[in-house]
Parts: C-alpha cells; structure tokens; sequence
C-alpha cells in the first residue's frame, strides 16, 4: 500500500575538505513493491528544483535516485560498485562516477531509515564524499498498490 509520508533528508557533503550540511523535511509517498521500498517527493523552490519529483527507489543493497522534471538526473549508489550517472546541475547535463561505500538500510511496511554514502567524481578525478540520511514515517494508507 502506498503511504503518504514525512520524510527527513540529511546531505553531509565534503568537497576538498569542506564540509556542508543541508538538512530537508518534506511530504511524499513511501511503499514496498516485492523486496525493495519506493520513497517519492516533490521538489520545492528550497531545493532549487521545484517543479521536480524525486523517486527513491531502496533495494537490500542499492539505492537508485531519480529526478524527473526539466532537468533529469539518475544517481546510483551500490557498495563496492562504481556506476557511470548522468547528473543534470539545472546549467548542463554531465555523465559522473558514483562510487558506492556504504547502503544501509532498515525500512519496513512502518517507516525506517536508510543510510548511504559515496564517492563522485568526474573523469575520475575526486569531487566530492558524500552521505545521506533519509528517515521515513508513514502517516496513513492512501491507496491500495495493485497486485500487493
């Protein structure tokens, strides 16, 4: 079943040893689809995407984030595993490295948290670590999810 949610992001970015935080609280949708969860959110003016959706989609060992909207970005996150991404910064679109250190994650049908970390870079060279951490509380079944 889908759940209307609030949802709680914390970006912990360092870039050549500067370290910035950017803390978020949003509405959206949280859900299980077979072993994996699916968070959902519209972006705002905050964020400097509104007229955005953003799609989490949270497997045991991977985490897959989609904007959709004027300007598409795929970031994937996977232990160990380096991914070629295409991030579009709102001046351009660029393909980048994700290098995926860490996917923790204790979802379930309540709500949870899910902890993930990595690396990116471009042509290789190092731009930035990074951490999130998005906290999910379900407030109430919204709609019953086909063939669930």
């Amino acid at each position: 079943m889908k759940k209307d949610a609030m949802i709680t992001i914390k970006g912990i970015y360092d870039v050549e040893g500067s370290k910035d935080t950017i803390e978020l609280l949003t509405c959206g949708r949280f859900y299980r689809r077979n072993n994996s969860y699916w968070v959902t959110y519209d972006e705002t003016e905050t964020t400097g995407y509104e007229g955005h959706k953003t799609t989490l989609h949270i497997e045991p060992d991977k985490v897959t984030m989609r904007r959709s909207g004027a300007s598409e970005s795929q970031l994937i996150v996977q232990k160990g595993v380096r991914h070629q991404c295409m991030y579009n910064t709102g001046f351009g679109a660029m393909t980048v490295g994700v290098s995926g250190k860490n996917v923790k994650s204790t979802l379930s049908d309540l709500g949870g948290t899910v902890d993930f970390s990595y690396s990116m870079d471009i042509n290789t060279a190092l731009t930035s670590e990074n951490r999130v951490i998005i906290k999910v509380a379900p407030q109430n079944d919204i709609t019953e999810e086909k063939g669930s």
